[in-house]
Formats: C-alpha cells, sequence, structure tokens
C-alpha cells in the first residue's frame, strides 16, 4: 500500500481484499435473508412485501451512521471508528437473531446497519487518502469487484441455511462474519490518515465543513449522479424477492442463481473499468454505465406494461440495471472525492449517506405506487436513471468548459 504523499500506482491485493470485505457487510446484510423473506413473512404473520420493508430500515440505518463515521474518521483517523462500528454491526446482528416481530426485525436491522456501515466509509476514505482520481477510480473498480463475489455468494448461502436450519441461521453468520472483519482491521488494516492531516473540528464546525463539501460543485454533481443510478439498484434490491419469488415463481435457488448473475454482472463491468479507466478516464465510464442503465430500465417499463413478456427480457433489463453499477459506482465515487483531500472521510459519508437516502426514499416510492411489482420498480429506476443522466451531462459539459478555458 503507498501512503497519501506518493500517489503512485501501487497497492496489494491484500489490502483491497481487506477493503473489499469490510464494504462487502453491506450487501451480505441485504442479500443473504432475502430467499428467507417469504418464510420470515409467514413466521411473523405478514406479507413478503411488508417483511421487505426492513430493507429500506436498513438504508436508513446506513444513511444516519455514515454521516457520524464521516467527520468522525477525519478527527481520529479511519481505524478507531471500524472497531467501533463492528462491534455494533456484531451485537445488531445478534438481535436480529432474537427478533419475535416485523418491528423488532426492523429495529434490529437498523441499528445493524448503524454499525456495518463504517466498513464503506472508511474503505472510500483510505483509498482518497492514498491515491490521485484515476489510481482511484481502478482501486475502486478493483474493490468493487471483490466486492460483487458478496451478491453472488450471499443469496446461495442464505437459500442452504435456510434449508436446514431456520432463517435464524443467516443472523447467526452476520455476526460471525462482523467478527472476522474485526479481527483483521485489528491486524492487517494500518491507518491511512496521519496526525498531522486530521481535522480538529467541534460539533458546530461539522454542520459547516458538511455545508462546504456539498457547495464545491466538483464533489456535488457526480454524487448526485452515483445516488440516482444507486438507486435503481435499491429498487431492484427492495422488489427482487417479490418480483421474482412470488410474481414469476422461482424457488429459492433459482432466485439465488438469479441474484448471482446479476452480481456477476457488476463483477464483469468493474474489471472492464479497472483496466480501461486510466486510459479512457472516470466520465465517459460513468456515462457508458448511466446509458446502461437506462437502456436496463427501459426495457423494464416495456415489460411491466406489455402483454404475455417472457421472463427472460425482465431479467435482460435487471441484468443491464445491476451491471451499469460496475461503471457508474467507481467513477462517480472517483469524481466526487478528487478533490476532497483531507476532508475525503466526511464527504465520503456525505455521499454514502446520500446514496442510501435514495435508497430509503425508493422503498417508499415503491410501496406508494398502486402498479404491479414490475411496473413500480421499472417506473422508478426510469426516474432515477434520467436525473442521473442528466448530472453527467453536467459533467460533461463542465469538462468541456474547463479544457477551453
Amino acid at each position: 500500500m503507498t501512503t497519501a504523499t506518493e500517489n503512485t500506482v501501487q497497492y496489494s491485493f491484500k489490502w483491497i481484499a481487506l477493503l473489499g470485505l469490510l464494504t462487502a457487510l453491506g450487501p451480505l446484510s441485504i442479500d443473504m435473508y432475502m430467499p428467507a423473506l417469504p418464510e420470515m413473512a409467514t413466521e411473523f404473520g405478514t406479507t413478503t412485501i411488508r417483511i421487505s420493508n426492513s430493507i429500506p430500515a436498513y438504508f436508513f440505518g446506513l444513511a444516519i451512521g455514515q454521516l457520524i463515521y464521516g467527520s468522525l474518521s477525519d478527527r481520529i483517523g479511519r481505524k478507531k471508528p471500524l472497531y467501533i462500528g463492528l462491534i455494533i454491526y456484531c451485537i445488531g446482528s445478534i438481535l436480529c437473531v432474537f427478533a419475535h416481530s416485523e418491528w423488532a426485525l426492523i429495529c434490529a436491522r437498523v441499528l445493524q446497519a448503524l454499525g456495518g456501515c463504517v466498513g464503506v466509509v472508511m474503505a472510500r476514505a483510505a483509498i482518497r487518502d492514498s491515491f490521485d482520481v484515476r489510481t482511484s477510480a481502478q482501486a475502486l473498480a478493483h474493490m468493487a469487484m471483490i466486492l460483487g463475489i458478496a451478491p453472488i455468494i450471499a443469496p446461495l448461502v442464505g437459500s442452504v441455511l435456510i434449508q436446514f436450519f431456520s432463517w435464524h441461521s443467516i443472523f447467526i453468520l452476520l455476526a460471525i462474519v462482523g467478527l472476522i472483519s474485526l479481527c483483521c482491521v485489528h491486524y492487517f488494516f494500518h491507518e491511512t490518515l496521519a496526525v498531522e492531516r486530521r481535522l480538529n473540528l467541534s460539533f458546530k464546525q461539522v454542520f459547516i465543513l458538511y455545508g462546504n463539501i456539498l457547495s464545491d460543485r466538483s464533489f456535488r454533481t457526480p454524487m448526485l449522479a452515483m445516488a440516482f443510478f444507486s438507486g435503481m439498484m435499491f429498487c431492484y434490491l427492495t422488489s427482487a424477492s417479490a418480483l421474482l419469488m412470488e410474481d414469476l415463481g422461482f424457488n429459492q435457488h433459482q432466485f439465488a442463481l438469479a441474484f448471482g448473475l446479476n452480481a456477476f454482472g457488476i463483477m464483469l463491468f468493474s474489471f472492464t473499468n479497472s483496466k480501461v479507466v486510466k486510459k479512457v478516464g472516470p466520465l465517459p465510464l460513468l456515462h457508458l454505465g448511466g446509458t446502461l442503465q437506462l437502456i436496463g430500465a427501459i426495457i423494464l417499463l416495456i415489460d411491466a406494461f406489455a402483454v404475455n413478456v417472457g421472463t427472460m427480457w425482465i431479467l435482460v433489463g435487471l441484468f443491464m440495471v445491476v451491471s451499469g453499477v460496475g461503471l457508474t459506482g467507481p467513477n462517480a465515487t472517483a469524481l466526487a472525492l478528487s478533490e476532497q483531500q483531507n476532508r475525503a472521510g466526511t464527504a465520503s459519508a456525505l455521499m454514502g449517506s446520500l446514496q442510501f437516502a435514495i435508497g430509503l426514499f425508493a422503498g417508499v416510492i415503491l410501496t406508494i405506487f398502486t402498479g404491479s411489482v414490475l411496473q413500480n420498480m421499472a417506473v422508478t429506476m426510469l426516474i432515477f436513471a434520467v436525473l442521473g443522466l442528466i448530472c453527467v451531462y453536467v459533467l460533461r459539459i463542465r469538462a468541456k468548459k474547463t479544457k477551453l478555458a
């Protein structure tokens, strides 16, 4: 791994793998229990779509927690907040095991998310501490490739566990993963924010810092682009169980395979991104990913309102929407954090918080709309895709003006 002052292209696979593990806590916590949602709904005496509200509840915890860890890490470094967050995550996972009702599960999930979100904030900040914008985009793409393994294996593991045990075993395993992550942080994570670069901020100054970062156009526009494109992914996560298992009749293994295929798409595009980003640059690849997601949303919209549309076209649309994240996520993140320097932790937290706030908002929209699951998901995805591409066009216009100047 390099230091912040070197800004070279060298970083170890072991370091990126550790950051990938910390970031993967979110996908693991969301995706592993998805095959169990119908079983949990039956046990709690409710519907699958209602028990799916525990997913937006997790987004709520992620949105709030990141705001706390970001400014905290800019003040005390990256490693200490990881200790705090991972301990909270383990406690929240154990409380999920003992949840006896829908609302008890939702509360435990919020606590689990408040701890689990620390990984993604620290991973982004650590990369920004160490590299320039193009190398950051490459490192984030490599991390996304490792991260992409989580959505592939998580539903498969979840479906196997509920075959032999109850859904409670899923959260026991998540608590164990949290404990392993805590041990890895202790022994293998090295501080990336030097003491002399830390910000000694009061509570009031933290809010001023958030305001200053939001007023920075170099951060705000790519942050919004990432939030909107990620919102499409959150629509998919919230609706996947109801759409694939209830509406399309997939069993648990078929659901896990379909979910894993989409996650493989993220890995494929993340790998491609890591190979070409230093030559092409992050902005064109961000545009390409957003366009891919838009096309996927249009396919789903046509599927939603057409008569007798085959399952294959729905899967194709979902694959394009989800796979595009492998291009939009790393590049939007690298662009947003490119000029943040020693306030990268706060900026990363603000970005992640808005990202998951959009996810929470998407969950609310999906419950308000009165159409079918597919119709609600497709319309919401299309709205987010258009908004994201508007942000990309603003970035491209600004980049052209900068070059002309």
